[in-house]
C-alpha cells in the first residue's frame, strides 16, 4: 500500500454527532430555558439512569465536578489519605486535593490496565485509616470492580468510580458507574457521547443526590432573599448542553459498536507484529472500547529517551516506540497519543506514595527493595499508544493507518 498523508485529518476520537442535538438546542432557546433548569436536563438524567441502572442522576458541568461533589459526599477532610487509581487523567485525582485529602496511588495490574486488587489490600496494610478508593476504568475497559469492592468493603472504605471513560461499558452484565457508592461520567467532547462538555454524579441514595443538587447551585437555603450556610459550586449543567446530551445518549450502542470495529480491525491488522492491543476480560466485561491501544513487545522496542516535555528515539531495524509511532502518524496527518502518564509519575504527585503489589513504591524515606519493586504502570506508559479510534473513521482510512504502523517496524 503506498503511503501517503490524509487529506482530511483522522482525529484520535472527535464527536459524532447526529442532528438531533440542534432540536433539543433549539427547544432550549425557543423556551428561553437556557439555564440550569429545563426538560432537557429533566430528559438526560433521566435515560442516563435507566442506561446504567441508578436511582439517581445530577447533570453537572464536567466530569471533574462530578468527581468533586463525590469526593464531599464521601466526606474527604483536609490532611485524609485517598486511595486513587495510578494511570488515569489527573481529572480522576485533582478533585481529592480539592477538599484537601492526600491521594495515595495504587500500581496497575497488566490484564485491564486498572487499578490492580493486590496492590489496593496492600495498601490497605500499609494505611488502614483510608477509608475512600477512587477507581477509574482506564480506556472504556472495566478495571476487577468485583475484587476492589469486596476489598473495600472488608476495610469500611468508600468507592469513588471514575466511569468518566467507560459509559456503556458492562462487567458481568452491569454497567460501569452503578458499582461504587458515588459514581461519575463525562460528556467531554471526546467521550463516546458527548455534550462538549459536562458529566454527571450517579448514586442509589436520594440525600446523595439532593446534596448534589443544592451544593451544585451554591448551596442556597430555601428563604425569600440568598441564604447560603455552606460552600456552593457553580456546578449544574446547563439546559443547553443537556439538549446535546439527551440527543447523544440513545446513539450510545451504536458508537459502541463502531469503536469494537475499530479495535477488532487493529487487533486483525497487527498481526505478526511484535504487538498486542490493550487487554480486557473477556469472560466477565464488555469493554465500550474508546479508546483502541496498542503496547510494543519488549523485545521489540528501539531505544527511546523521555523527559518532562520531550522525547529522542533512536530508529532500529524491525524495532520501533510510542514516539516513533506518533511522529509517523502526525506525519500523515493521523492523530495518536501517549498513553496516560501515571500520576507517580507527574511533577506535580511525585511525592505522594505509591503502592505497587510488591508493597511501598515510594514512601516519604523512599525506602524499598528494589530488586523486588515493579511499576506496571510506567512500563505500559512507556511502551504503549492510543490509536486513532474515530468512529468516523473509515475502514479504508485504517488500514492506512496500519500500514504507516506496519513501516515503522521494517
Amino acid at each position: 500500500m503506498e503511503l501517503k498523508p490524509f487529506e482530511k485529518k483522522v482525529w484520535l476520537a472527535s464527536p459524532t454527532m447526529h442532528g438531533e442535538e440542534l432540536k433539543y438546542i433549539t427547544e432550549a432557546y425557543e423556551t428561553n430555558w437556557m439555564s440550569t433548569i429545563g426538560e432537557n436536563i429533566n430528559n438526560a438524567e433521566k435515560i442516563a439512569c435507566e442506561k446504567i441502572g441508578c436511582k439517581y442522576a445530577v447533570a453537572l458541568s464536567s466530569g471533574t465536578a462530578s468527581l468533586h461533589m463525590a469526593v464531599k459526599l464521601a466526606g474527604v477532610k483536609p490532611g485524609d489519605k485517598v486511595f486513587c487509581s495510578d494511570m488515569t487523567f489527573d481529572a480522576t485525582v485533582n478533585p481529592v486535593v480539592y477538599e484537601g485529602g492526600v491521594p495515595i496511588f495504587i500500581d496497575t495490574e497488566r490484564d485491564t490496565w486498572n487499578m490492580d486488587p493486590i496492590a489496593l489490600e496492600k495498601a490497605f496494610e500499609l494505611y488502614p485509616e483510608v477509608k475512600v478508593v477512587v477507581v477509574a476504568h482506564l480506556y472504556g475497559t472495566p478495571g476487577k470492580i468485583d475484587e476492589i469492592k469486596e476489598i473495600c468493603e472488608n476495610h469500611g472504605a468508600v468507592i469513588i468510580e471514575d466511569a468518566a471513560e467507560s459509559f456503556g461499558a458492562t462487567y458481568k452484565g452491569k454497567q460501569t458507574g452503578s458499582f461504587g457508592n458515588y459514581n461519575c461520567i463525562s460528556f467531554n467532547g471526546n467521550k463516546i457521547v458527548t455534550g462538549s462538555t459536562g458529566g454527571m454524579l450517579l448514586t442509589d441514595s436520594l440525600d446523595a443526590a439532593n446534596k448534589v443538587r443544592k451544593w451544585s447551585t451554591q448551596a442556597r437555603e430555601q428563604a425569600p432573599w440568598y441564604q447560603h450556610e455552606e460552600l456552593g459550586y457553580n456546578y449544574r449543567m446547563s439546559n443547553v448542553i443537556a439538549g446535546v446530551v439527551r440527543a447523544q445518549i440513545p446513539y450510545l450502542e451504536e458508537h459502541i459498536a463502531q469503536k469494537k470495529a475499530i479495535y477488532m480491525r487493529y487487533k486483525e491488522g497487527f498481526k505478526g507484529l511484535p504487538v498486542t492491543m490493550n487487554p480486557y476480560d473477556e469472560e466477565n466485561s464488555e469493554p465500550n472500547f474508546w479508546l483502541s491501544c496498542m503496547l510494543i513487545d519488549k523485545d521489540a522496542m528501539c531505544k527511546q529517551v523521555r523527559s518532562e516535555t520531550e522525547s529522542l528515539y533512536v530508529s532500529e531495524p524491525n524495532k520501533s516506540c510510542p514516539t516513533e509511532i506518533l511522529d509517523k502518524l502526525a506525519k500523515y496527518n493521523a492523530e495518536g497519543r501517549p498513553i496516560w502518564k501515571p500520576m507517580h509519575m507527574q511533577p506535580f504527585y511525585r511525592m505522594n506514595s505509591f503502592v505497587t503489589r510488591n508493597g511501598n513504591g515510594r514512601a516519604a524515606t523512599n525506602a524499598y527493595i528494589k530488586s523486588e519493586f515493579v511499576d506496571i504502570g510506567k512500563d505500559i506508559f512507556n511502551r504503549g499508544l492510543c490509536l486513532p479510534s474515530d468512529n468516523k473513521m473509515t475502514a479504508e482510512q485504517q488500514d492506512m493507518i496500519i500500514a504507516i504502523i506496519r513501516s515503522c517496524f521494517e
